[in-house]
């Protein structure tokens, strides 16, 4: 086994130091399931949107950035991602607004042309017109996967920072019904939504979904002035989810709170991590374990999608359950669920230490591993 360092952030430069040294490969010599490919690429096509989210870890801007990926950088970026073998991973495009970028059908097409399966994020702004929308379904878009955090106009919008974006996303979430276009709803749990979460649960239980993906706020970007729930908060909440689930017939996944899998077994089958079955890839083409966790470790511009992935350090350590640090390394679940790396890293500059949303306190002994 070849020994790997072990990082973390030092000071306000946010250096990475060496803070020891791992084997790398998972307990009992085994590797992780996503060792060799991720099971989600993320690409952010563009930072350019016109909302103002409380919450964004983009600082989304308001015009596009000059060094964004071209459409021709795109295709190869797809050809990258191909390479990773069967099954490829799952792509979806975010931003930003992708709808900013008017080359995404070409893009989709492409990307369908090799074998890969496109999900796309658009805002919840005008820009999302059901024209735009026919076009992209017929280029291959296999999903749409919409932004609402409340069912109250008012308290969306207001989280939205820009007054008529719940109307516009009915609207985007209407088109995609009629346009028979597969369609995923996304919510993000903070302070601020936490009170309207059952209403919203209630509105997205009258709609045709394949998924509800819930969004666990993680203090960075400009969520890092927003109001956090506490751990006993999340556990109620990821209690809630999975009692749910049991009674709709849409999927309930959760990000950036994978101790959902120790509450829901049946949440195993979504069990990607920061780095582990997840990549995202930024708007200039660096290649991050996540876009909550913003530690560049290559760029796509030199054709190193594959190899960061799977022989990077950073990567790898994400990778080893036994590396982590705090109550998540001594935690029985620590393979199945490794605590959010990003909260981890935000608030502590430590990406291998304890997720502190996590309610569960393992005790002051290594537990075995479940």
């Amino acid at each position: 086994m070849t020994p790997v360092k072990l990082l973390m952030r030092s000071g306000p430069s946010g250096t990475l130091v060496e803070t020891g040294y791992r084997a790398n490969s998972a307990p009992g010599g085994r590797a992780s399931t996503y060792a060799r490919a991720p099971r989600l690429v993320i690409w952010e096509v563009t930072r350019a949107c016109a909302l103002k989210c409380a919450h964004c870890r983009a600082e989304a801007i308001a015009r596009r950035d000059p060094r964004e990926l071209t459409t021709g950088e795109a295709r190869q970026l797809m050809d990258q991602i191909a390479d990773f073998g069967s099954p490829p991973p799952l792509v979806v495009l975010t931003g930003g607004d992708p709808m900013w970028r008017k080359d995404l059908p070409e893009i989709v097409a492409y990307a369908r042309g090799l074998g890969l399966t496109v999900a796309l994020t658009p805002s919840g702004t005008a820009a999302a017109t059901r024209s735009r929308l026919l076009e992209l379904r017929d280029a291959g878009i296999a999903r749409l996967a919409v932004s609402m955090d409340a069912a109250d106009a008012e308290a969306h919008d207001r989280f939205r920072g820009v007054k008529g974006s719940h109307r516009w996303t009915r609207r985007i979430i209407d088109d995609a019904i009629a346009l028979g276009i597969p369609l995923q709803i996304n919510t993000t749990v903070s302070g601020i939504t936490l009170p309207g979460l059952r209403a919203m649960a209630d509105y997205v239980s009258t709609l045709p979904l394949q998924l509800w993906a819930v969004f666990f706020l993680v203090e960075t970007g400009r969520g890092s002035s927003l109001a956090q729930i506490t751990a006993d908060q999340c556990e109620e909440v990821l209690e809630y989810l999975a009692a749910l689930q049991k009674r709709v017939g849409f999927l309930i996944k959760t990000t950036e709170a994978p101790h959902y899998r120790r509450i829901s077994p049946a949440a195993s089958r979504f069990s990607v991590n920061d780095g582990n079955g997840f990549v995202f890839v930024d708007h200039t083409g660096n290649i991050c374990p996540s876009g909550f966790l913003p530690m560049p470790r290559g760029n796509v511009r030199d054709g190193a999608l594959c190899a960061t992935y799977r022989d990077d350090p950073v990567f790898l350590k994400l990778r080893h359950p036994d590396a982590l640090h705090g109550r998540c390394g001594r935690c029985r679940y620590r393979a199945v669920c490794g605590g959010s790396r990003s909260r981890a890293y935000a608030t502590s500059g430590d990406f291998l230490g304890e997720d502190p949303l996590c309610a569960y306190d393992p005790g002051p002994r290594v537990e075995r591993m479940a």
